[in-house]
């Protein structure tokens, strides 16, 4: 794929006038076959499965003109943020052999999320993806082609990890796998044809238990899988996980998706709990909502279940045809739970968008 790219690239010289904008916004996702555990460059040690949400997103606009030389400025919502900024530039400048145009720019980045910081969203999945699509959209105009979105996905991915898989509509497959022939370390692919009516419908209500900054960041977390104990382990479980829940997927089996889903947040913070230095992410109202939550599906056998991203906030899985139950049990036995009463409500989404 980088020898296709790189031969791909733009490297001629821009016409003088050459100037614009463009405006793109992408969505975050939550992973249900969890990626933990990095090799190469920026290559997932097993592949992962994930929801794309729909009004958890990041919209994201990119003024750009001709220059003598680069140049770029990073805005957040509103207000110039030079460590993202710097987390940007850093990409732009490491993979500009497949985008050599940007010496001949200046960039004006200005980006928003519809979700609040901290909230247990991957703000660096939309964020980054949302970016990469603008940057692919200054390149079709001066190429005149569309954008590939595989290429979306393997530049997402370079700029943060699990980006590779909010580029694609309702549910992405990242890491290669005998289990799906077209599967690929280097980008996502879709699962939007495979997977049964029940599965598109899908909501995600994010209960924040907590919104203060994490103790462990999440690159940090993935550099320990190196050496935990239990990594190869991990990788074969995760791998076995993938084959059987695209089955899952397929056939519409929900008893197997709870099953997988659940057991794959939990082994997730059991593999932090085991890292060494060990770091537990998880709060005391974590677990009191896993409690609750596995209790009301005993007792009304409501197809609820539970994901945990790398923090301490309680996704709730559940298709559109229980949504007000879901609703009256949030508000009736869970809010209290959560900082604030916060909970966010989302579903299952369509992937990126053009604005501009």
């Amino acid at each position: 794929m980088e020898n296709k790219w790189l031969n791909e690239a733009f490297k001629g010289e821009m016409s003088g006038g050459f100037q614009g904008k463009v405006g793109w916004q992408c969505p975050s996702n939550i992973a249900l076959v969890k990626y933990w555990g990095k090799k190469g460059k920026q290559l997932p040690q097993n592949p992962s499965i994930s929801f794309t949400l729909s009004e958890c997103r990041s919209e994201t606009f990119v003024d750009f003109e001709k220059a003598e030389k680069f140049g770029f400025q990073f805005f957040f919502e509103g207000k110039e943020n030079s460590a993202f900024g710097a987390k940007i530039e850093k990409f732009l400048l490491e993979n500009q052999s497949f985008f050599p145009f940007i010496n001949q720019l200046n960039l004006k980045v200005e980006s928003r999320n519809t979700f609040p910081h901290s909230s247990g969203i991957a703000s660096s999945a939309s964020s980054m993806s949302a970016f990469v699509m603008c940057l692919l959209n200054i390149e079709s105009q001066m190429v005149g082609k569309n954008i590939d979105m595989k290429k979306a996905s393997y530049f997402s991915r370079l700029a943060s990890g699990s980006a590779a898989r909010s580029v694609f509509p309702k549910m992405a497959l990242w890491g290669a796998t005998a289990a799906y022939e077209s599967s690929s370390d280097e980008y996502a692919v879709t699962l939007e044809s495979d997977i049964h009516p029940v599965f598109k419908t899908f909501h995600d209500s994010i209960l924040v238990v907590s919104d203060a900054k994490k103790s462990v960041s999440s690159r940090a977390g993935h550099a320990l899988m190196e050496g935990n104990p239990y990594a190869s382990a991990r990788y074969a479980q995760a791998n076995d996980n993938v084959t059987n829940l695209l089955m899952a997927l397929k056939s519409g089996d929900l008893d197997t998706f709870i099953d997988i889903s659940e057991s794959e947040a939990m082994q997730l913070h059991a593999l932090m709990m085991c890292s060494h230095p060990s770091f537990i992410l998880m709060k005391p109202n974590t677990l009191r909502i896993i409690e609750e939550v596995r209790a009301f599906r005993n007792e009304s056998h409501i197809p609820l279940c539970f994901t945990l991203d790398a923090g301490p906030n309680v996704h709730l899985l559940y298709p559109e045809i229980v949504a007000k139950e879901i609703g009256y049990f949030v508000e009736r036995r869970l809010v209290d739970y959560c900082v604030g009463n916060q909970w966010i409500i989302d579903k299952v989404g369509n992937g990126p968008k053009k604005l501009l």
